[in-house]
């Protein structure tokens, strides 16, 4: 058994229209939605193994937001190939991790990420960002993951969850 955590980047800023995309950064929003959602990881104990994310600037604001809030001890690798990555890429780039790690936390973008969910669980749901979910795979080695391979366990939306 594997677990996969997949994280959407945190709200963005549009602010400079001369920015390229890959160097946006969090908006007033992403950056209070960010450290919530460590906060209710750290709740939860979750304590994923490695920390896969987009260099992206929201991204990986996003991951070190995340990893500094929730404490998490896992080291974050950043990976050109999940910007803009399609959901077969991402599929591609799992299957690729050491069977040492039980659970990954993959911080990307949209569609790419709501695609993989769908993928690997078969359900069709809305990932806004800094949405988080749980899949459970039913792998014993990451090379296997596969279409519905997986579970949703949850779906966290920050935007639900701030207002509770």
């Amino acid at each position: 058994m594997k677990t996969l955590f997949l994280l959407r980047h945190a709200k963005s800023s549009w602010d400079d229209p001369n920015l390229p995309d890959f160097e946006r950064p969090l908006n007033k929003r992403g950056l209070e939605a960010a450290p919530f959602m460590g906060k209710l990881m750290k709740e939860r104990k979750i304590q994923p193994d490695i920390i896969l994310s987009s260099p992206a600037k929201r991204a990986a604001q996003t991951a070190e937001l995340i990893k500094e809030s929730a404490q998490l001890k896992a080291n974050i690798v950043f990976d050109k190939e999940i910007y803009e990555a399609s959901s077969l890429k991402l599929l591609f780039i799992l299957s690729n991790i050491e069977d040492k790690y039980s659970s990954v936390l993959l911080v990307g973008h949209n569609p790419g990420m709501e695609e993989l969910l769908r993928i690997l669980t078969g359900q069709n749901e809305s990932m806004p960002t800094a949405a988080l979910a749980k899949v459970e795979l039913e792998i014993s080695a990451w090379k296997d993951i596969s279409e519905n391979s997986g579970k949703l366990v949850f779906l966290i939306k920050p935007k639900e969850e701030m207002k509770s």
